[in-house]
């Protein structure tokens, strides 16, 4: 069956509130990989006690989405996978209709499905007909041609959170593979709740201090520094500014949160790393 020549890969961390309903939304005889970046033994055996077609490795550390997704694409023996993640629900027909749209399509890299929750969708296309050919797609459901993904060495795995699947698509087409959003291929997503409810201030955090460190990187990786800075200046003004008003109105959740945003513009305009991880 055609369907099989397919490895599902998830990402998790801390996300038992969400991985089971994931796993549940995909069909019995397709591969899933799950790493589990939270390094829960627990869900390790629970989910291969539960489930045939689901291989559950516990990664040791916390590796992020990029690195996490690498992990497990240098796994994958189908011709084709799908990024997906644990807060997304397959419709029932999705990776029938992927297997339809590909015999359709000329050359691909990615094929995106859309979300029913129109907040957490790509690009809020609701033309159920056409196909459309896009510059690049949002990561939380991606199908990808093998092929041509090893071809560019998979996610830039520097990017720990944020910017990677953009990374992705621009180096993607860069090597004359196109992206495609698919409207008959369809998903929920959720949006911004992958990981569990108990862990969201930390998660916050992490969330800012990463998106500003991975917003310079990737216009400092693809239009050199000077244009990096530019581009991110205004945030760090406006970042510093919040930072000191909500520093001396003593709203402290506030200023912790722009906190965390000035230094990842500052760790990312020296050069350092992507070190940060949430506090749990």
């Amino acid at each position: 069956m055609k369907a099989f020549d397919l490895t599902v890969i998830i990402t998790s961390f801390h996300s038992r509130d969400k991985i089971f309903s994931c796993i549940e939304s995909i069909e019995k005889g397709v591969k899933i990989i799950v790493i589990e970046n939270s390094n829960d033994q627990k869900l390790k055996q629970e989910i291969d006690n539960k489930y045939q077609n689901v291989e559950c490795i516990l990664s040791k550390e916390n590796l992020g989405y990029g690195a996490g997704n690498n992990l497990g694409l240098s796994m994958v023996k189908t011709n084709y996978a799908l990024i997906v993640n644990p807060d997304v629900i397959l419709n029932t027909d999705a990776i029938k209709n992927f297997f339809i749209s590909i015999d359709n399509l000329e050359d691909f890299g990615i094929i995106a499905p859309i979300s029913h929750n129109e907040k957490y969708n790509n690009f809020n296309i609701k033309d159920d007909r056409n196909i459309k050919e896009v510059d690049n797609v949002k990561g939380f459901a991606m199908f990808l041609k093998m092929k041509n993904l090893k071809k560019i060495d998979f996610f830039d795995d520097n990017f720990f959170l944020y910017f990677e699947e953009i990374d992705l698509c621009k180096r993607l087409k860069n090597n004359n593979s196109k992206i495609f959003i698919d409207p008959s291929i369809k998903v929920d997503h959720l949006g911004g709740a992958s990981h569990n409810s108990e862990i969201e201030k930390p998660m916050e955090f992490s969330r800012n201090w990463h998106w500003m460190w991975s917003t310079f990187y990737f216009h400092k990786k693809h239009n050199g520094y000077l244009s990096a800075i530019i581009k991110i200046l205004p945030k760090l003004l406006s970042s510093f500014i919040k930072f000191i008003i909500f520093f001396i109105t003593f709203q402290k959740y506030k200023s912790e949160i722009y906190k965390h945003r000035l230094l990842g513009i500052i760790n990312s305009v020296l050069l350092k790393k992507s070190w940060y991880r949430p506090k749990l």
